[in-house]
Order: structure tokens, then sequence, then C-alpha cells
């Protein structure tokens, strides 16, 4: 065999992931024109993924490789695509102002949303009416970054459906009601985080130059297209209940593999059918390109990360990790870079091999302070940067799609996450850790 990776695989072969993230950060500034194209992301992301792919395939790692496209990189993009599609087809109108209030309003909802629909639902469902509320504002990205921080991740937090890694720690023995313990964690971030929202957008609105008001027939809020409201309790419904712990069968059927991805592309036919193409296409401005870009670029981001996570998951007891607040940053860190799902995953096998705390109950088969520096350390920084969870790249596309200059990858994380997010992370750890 050429390559043989029984006894572990070499970091040296995450080069291609981190020329990855490069391409990602360096695309838009130095090929500003030719990145625009989506299958030029298409392009790079096989001629980093497909020979990494091959050389894992000739080093016994097919199942390994067949389990990251299959069950990990297909159901992302399932979930994801879908409820774009179905968000897209509900409109919300009327004449809300944008005021720091009403924004803060919006983010709080979303946040609260989030742990019981999803980070990704929530998301969705609430970025379009974001965009509009605020397309008169002279200032609006860091309404974005804000939203990202708060509805795609921190809000996610109280339940299993919330965010991907914490419904993988529920199916390892977690109960579904014990993610209702991080209930002060989850406050105190979302309160530091709408706060300092709030300041900041208060700010921006009074550097603002005052515009002529455009006396116009006041619109009552409405929405339309409610049957994709339906639509997306169904997926809401197959996230959580169609999976092994309610269908034992799924286990040993292979033909149920996919049952639930199958119920969620329903649930996406039946809004492309049941929406009418003028509040689709017309009054919501929908176009395929953002979910295009999400899947050509997370494409090769499963391909080239696979082998930092098995370098990860064979070498983590070398890593000298006990204490719950390295478990936090540790989790939290990689977890910025990787998908936080199987990086949780991970850490949750490494807290395996240890013995219980005095005094603490052992939650999923590891210490509970422990499972709680996983969990919240995987959700928080998701949000460090736009690849940390699936949701931050499809609203920095859907923003920028509408008119809304984004930061770069290496802006957002210098400008805006480690300025804001961090300090709010590290008191949080500090005060519950």
């Amino acid at each position: 065999m050429v390559f043989d990776f029984s006894a572990g695989i070499s970091l040296w072969y995450s080069v291609p992931f981190f020329l990855m993230l490069l391409s990602i950060a360096l695309g838009p500034l130095l090929f500003e024109h030719w990145w625009e194209k989506n299958n030029n992301k298409l392009m790079v992301s096989m001629l980093l993924g497909l020979p990494l792919a091959v050389v894992m395939l000739l080093g016994g790692l097919k199942i390994e490789l067949t389990h990251q496209l299959l069950y990990d990189y297909v159901p992302f993009i399932v979930l994801l695509g879908s409820l774009f599609i179905i968000t897209g087809g509900i409109h919300f109108s009327g004449n809300i102002e944008s005021t720091p209030i009403n924004n803060t309003m919006l983010l709080a909802i979303g946040g609260l949303l989030a742990s019981f629909m999803g980070t990704t639902g929530a998301a969705m469902l609430l970025i379009r009416p974001m965009i509009k509320i605020n397309s008169q504002r002279e200032f609006k990205v860091h309404s974005i970054l804000f939203f990202i921080a708060i509805i795609a991740n921190a809000g996610g937090m109280l339940t299993p459906l919330g965010d991907p890694p914490l419904f993988l720690l529920y199916l390892r023995g977690a109960p579904f009601a014990w993610f209702m313990s991080l209930f002060a964690e989850w406050l105190f971030v979302l309160i530091m985080l709408l706060v300092i929202f709030f300041i900041t957008d208060t700010i921006f609105q009074r550097k603002e130059h005052p515009k002529p008001v455009i006396v116009s027939k006041k619109e009552a809020f409405s929405i339309k297209g409610k049957t994709n409201l339906i639509l997306l309790l169904g997926v809401i419904a197959a996230v959580a209940f169609i999976n092994e712990n309610y269908i034992s069968a799924i286990k040993t059927n292979h033909s149920l593999a996919f049952l639930r991805e199958g119920f969620i592309m329903l649930m996406a036919t039946l809004s492309l059918w049941l929406t009418s193409d003028k509040l689709r296409y017309v009054e919501n401005k929908f176009t395929w390109t953002p979910i295009t870009e999400v899947a050509f670029l997370f494409l090769g981001i499963f391909l080239t990360m696979l082998p930092t996570l098995l370098f990860i998951e064979h070498n983590s007891q070398s890593f000298g990790i006990n204490k719950a607040s390295e478990y936090f940053y540790t989790t939290g860190i990689l977890s910025s870079f990787l998908d936080n799902a199987p990086t949780a995953v991970s850490f949750h096998k490494l807290a395996l091999g240890m013995t219980a705390i005095p005094g603490e109950v052992m939650v999923a088969r590891i210490p509970e302070s422990i499972l709680k520096a996983i969990s919240t350390g995987a959700v928080f920084f998701g949000a460090m940067t736009y690849i940390g969870n699936g949701p931050n790249f499809m609203i920095k596309a859907i923003a920028e799609e509408s008119g809304i200059s984004m930061p770069n990858f290496f802006a957002y994380i210098f400008k805006f996450s480690i300025l804001v997010l961090l300090p709010v992370y590290v008191l949080s750890q500090l005060i519950f850790l």
C-alpha cells in the first residue's frame, strides 16, 4: 500500500485544508472578479479535495471518507439547502422602523427561536427580514455580524435541536432536558451580546446622515407564504424525531439511512411547488447563488478537513486536557475552523476516559462540568469565523447578494470575533466553568 494510515495520520495531510481556508480568505481580496464565480470556487475545492481524497482511499480510509461525504456533507447540504428554499418562500411585509430597539428585539426573538427550531432554521427565517428592515440604513454590516453571533450560533444552546454538536451529544447519552441546564450560560452570553449590539447600533444610527422622510401609506405587518411555515415545522420535526433514538431500524436497515434527508427534501420540493414564483423570485428576490456558493465551498472544506479531524481523534490523548476550562477553549478554538459537530464528538470521546469528579454527576458517561465545557465551547465559538458553523457563510452570502459589503475572512476575525465575541466568551468561562 502506497499510503498507510493504520498507525495514524500526519498533520502534513492537513495542508490542503489550510490552503482551502486561505483561498476563502484571500480569494475575494486578490482575485475579486474571478472569485465571484461559483464555478471557480468549485474548481478550487476539487483541486484541493480530489487529490487528497485519492490519497485517503489508497491509504485505507475509504470508510472514513465515505462517512464524511455521505453522512456528514450530504445531510449538511440537504438541511441547509432545504431551509434556504422553504424560508425563501416566506415573505414578511410591513413598515418596521429600523431602530436600535427594534433590531435588538428581532435578534432577541431569533436567539430564543434558535434553540427550538435550530440555528440554521432561525437564521434562514429571519435574515431576509433583518436585511429588509435595515435596507435604508447607512451602516448595517454590524447588524449582520451580530445576527451571525446571536441567532446562527449562541442562541441554539437550550435543546439538542439548537445546534448539530448538541444533537450528537444527545445521541451519545445526554438527556434532552439536560441542555436546559445551560440556561445561565445561554442567557448571560445573549444579554451581553444584545447590550453590546444595542449600544453599537445606537452609535451608528447617530452617525448616519439624515435622510428626507418620505410619507407613504402605513403598511401593517403581514406574512405571505404561510404554508412554508408548516413545511418548516416539518423539517424541525424530521431533525428531532427521524433518528436512531426514535426509529431503531435506522441502525440496522441501510435503506433507511437517508430517511430523514428524504423527508426534508420532500418539504423543500413542496415549498417550490406550492409557493408562487412572484412571491419567491420577485418579492423575495430569491436566487440560487448563495446556496450554490456554500455547497461548492463546503464540499472542499469537508474533503480537506478529514485528515485534521482524524489527527485530532488519534492524538487527543496527548493534548493533556483535564480541566473544564481547557475543554472549553480547545473545543472552541478547533470548532472555529473545523465543523463544530465532529469536534465536539472528538472531545467527548477524549473525556470518556475521565474518572468522576467528586461532587459531580456523570452525564453522557463524562463529568457534567466537562460536558458543559464541550457544549458551550462548540456552540459559542462556532461564531468566531465564517466557517465555524454552517449558517454563518450562508448569511454572509445572502447579505452580499443584497448589496451589503461584508468583511473578509480575516477582517471578520480580527475586527469582530476577537474584539467583541471572545471577551464575552472568556467572561462566560470565568463565571460558569
